[in-house]
């Protein structure tokens, strides 16, 4: 049997699921007040949104496959794929180790960000 050499140029054909293709992400300003967090508990409100931190900074993540990934897992539109996809390096990538496992914080529905505010408020309207 041939081990097969997992390379960047071929490492996306082996992930389940094409998680880059999958979500999208957006930094957004540390929340410190009650009003940034009712902003937050309105953003994850909405269906496939999730809420992280991590050394970077606070982050929406919107669970929301690309409208051109294939059932293949290829990119329907790869030779006209958009600057930010054609610029994307997998050399370290969620094939080699889940982002969550950095997460200081991560929260994936309106109850568990609700708890945390009242939690970190001790007056919670």
């Amino acid at each position: 049997m041939t081990k097969i050499k997992i390379t960047p140029e071929n490492k996306c054909s082996f992930c389940k699921g094409t998680k880059c293709c999958s979500y999208f992400t957006q930094q957004i300003d540390t929340p410190r007040s009650k009003e940034d967090f009712q902003t937050l508990l309105w953003q994850i409100a909405h269906h496939n949104v999730d809420i992280y931190q991590d050394e970077d900074g606070w982050f929406l993540l919107i669970n929301n496959p690309c409208q051109f990934l294939e059932k293949s897992g290829a990119c329907g539109i790869y030779k006209d794929r958009p600057t930010i996809c054609r610029e994307y390096e997998n050399d370290w990538c969620e094939y080699d180790e889940p982002a969550e496992k950095h997460f200081k914080r991560h929260f994936t529905s309106y109850q568990e960000l609700l708890k945390y505010c009242r939690k970190r408020f001790k007056r919670w309207p």
